[in-house]
């Protein structure tokens, strides 16, 4: 570990830590299509037939990133897109609330319409900023211990 940093080191836990957060998300969403279609269309912002193409393709896209996360492969690119996401997520658990819609976010599992006094916006956005922070490190300083992103470029430092 000769020339590493402790911040190689935090680096590494925070891109782990965000690739389990993507492979567990998924995997979830993956493993009951039919609830995650519910989630989504809980939020109410498209038609049917954008639900189904966003609650099948998301489970995926989610599994994807974890999965170069996991690796280190392209880990600043992914860490954009991951942070993107999150963005997104991040503005439809804020636009539900707005609206005062009464719904379970979905982000684990579940998902849907509950009693108002179920929901938990404020957590949800506050886990959602926590994450996004952690992507936003990986976009800063990719650098990180067991990367393939490391092994390919060796070469160019």
């Amino acid at each position: 570990m000769r020339g590493r940093s402790w911040l190689d080191i935090v680096g590494t836990i925070v891109r782990l830590g965000l690739a389990a957060v993507w492979l567990v998300s998924g995997g979830i969403k993956a493993a009951d299509p039919d609830q995650t279609y519910v989630a989504v269309r809980a939020y109410n912002v498209m038609p049917d037939s954008g639900v189904a193409v966003v609650a099948a393709v998301l489970p995926y896209l989610e599994l994807a990133l974890g999965l170069l996360l996991l690796l280190g492969l392209g880990t600043r690119l992914v860490a954009a897109f991951s942070g993107l996401l999150l963005l997104v997520f991040i503005a439809g658990v804020a636009q539900a609330w707005a609206r005062g819609l009464s719904i379970d976010c979905g982000c684990f599992g579940g998902g849907g319409d509950v009693a108002p006094d179920k929901t938990s916006y404020g957590t949800e956005l506050l886990r959602d900023s926590g994450f996004l922070v952690l992507a936003a490190w990986l976009m800063i300083r990719p650098r990180t211990l067991l990367a393939l992103d490391d092994v390919l470029t060796r070469g160019e430092r």
